[in-house]
């Protein structure tokens, strides 16, 4: 007996048409950078192809929630201004902890002191879990070791970095500002674990 199961895309964020939009134009612009003509024969085939590998990639760029069952995050569903604000303050971020490790390493005493801190962040979406792990990952002195189920294991050149992201009291600024940048509530992250190496 076959039974059809209806899955209901309850997606938050973008409806689906503007985020088939989106699919749409980055494929078609990727298309005319690619193939440097823009005469209306390539740029009509450009346009139908785009089209196509839209709709087919539609439901594959509905990523499921971690935390509610039927509830979908789109995959270019980002504000671009909050992302843009992000990404410069995020630059701004690397630069610092790069002069910050340059400067431990030529340090003759060498203050380096391996330390593995692990926090858990409740988000629901897929994305911005992979945003947070790589972000922290970006920032020269961290490493994200795993990510399972919004609990993060980091490893940290020093403790400062390590209690840069899980305080004592509070939360980090990095996995605050990535619940604003993707409007999830705003849950103090949880630190579970210190390790000395």
């Amino acid at each position: 007996m076959n039974t059809k199961v209806k899955v209901e895309y309850k997606t938050e964020k973008m409806p689906v048409f503007k985020h088939f939009c989106m699919i749409f134009i980055v494929l078609f612009c990727f298309w005319s950078i690619l193939s440097g003509h823009f005469d209306f024969k390539h740029l009509s085939i450009g346009a139908v192809t785009s089209l196509i590998v839209a709709w087919i990639t539609l439901p594959l760029l509905c990523i499921p929630s971690t935390t509610t069952k039927g509830t979908y995050f789109m995959a270019f569903s980002l504000p671009i201004i909050k992302l843009v604000r992000y990404g410069i303050w995020l630059l701004v971020e690397v630069v610092k902890a790069n002069i910050h490790v340059a400067l431990l390493v030529l340090n003759p005493k060498m203050p380096i002191d391996p330390y593995i801190v692990t926090f858990n962040k409740e988000m629901s979406n897929p994305i911005a879990h992979a945003a947070l792990a790589n972000s922290i990952t970006l920032t020269p002195g961290t490493i994200t070791v795993d990510v399972v189920e919004g609990e993060y294991i980091v490893h940290a050149i020093t403790k400062e970095h390590g209690y840069s992201l899980a305080p004592d009291k509070g939360e980090g600024d990095m996995p605050v500002r990535i619940a604003k940048l993707f409007n999830e509530q705003e849950i103090l992250a949880k630190r579970w674990q210190d390790v000395d190496l």
